[in-house]
């Protein structure tokens, strides 16, 4: 998978999303430490400088808080890039894996529970009732009641 770049349809294998997942984390941890750091370091750098003339009281910790914001934003925005990543694995399983069959055992219980709630009753299905979806079967049945009807009347 090292010389090969991820497509859509490498994700669509859990396994694959799980190797995904852990690479990226394995590339991105390091990026964040070295953001950091950096940051750590900008901050002590700009801690030492004294006040430069003209400022008011307070303005010099304002300007290093300033400057070094944006590194240790860096540093969250790519932390939380991973947890975005490891986000998306989760809704991916249950909205195309876990989904379908969750749907599935539902319209089952729903038709169970239909079935008993007819045959509490006394009630017989319907005389050729297809599945949703599938044509009606046609019976000739009740032909010769229906046969002096004219069509549209």
């Amino acid at each position: 998978m090292s010389t090969e770049k991820w497509t859509a349809d490498h994700l669509r294998v859990p396994a694959n999303r799980a190797i995904h997942v852990e690479q990226r984390r394995r590339q991105l941890l390091p990026v964040v430490d070295d953001l950091r750091r950096l940051a750590r370091e900008v901050e002590a750098l700009v801690g030492e400088i004294d006040t430069i003339e003209g400022d008011v009281p307070g303005q010099a910790w304002v300007r290093a808080r300033r400057v070094t914001r944006p590194l240790y934003k860096a540093a969250d925005d790519v932390e939380k890039a991973i947890g975005d990543l490891v986000a998306f694995n989760a809704r991916y399983e249950r909205s195309y894996e876990e989904l379908p069959a969750k749907r599935a055992k539902q319209r089952e219980e729903r038709e169970e529970k239909r079935r008993r709630k007819l045959s509490a009753k006394g009630v017989r299905p319907a005389i050729g009732s297809a599945e949703a979806g599938e044509p009606a079967a046609r019976t000739d049945q009740f032909d010769d009641v229906f046969s002096g009807l004219r069509k549209g009347a």
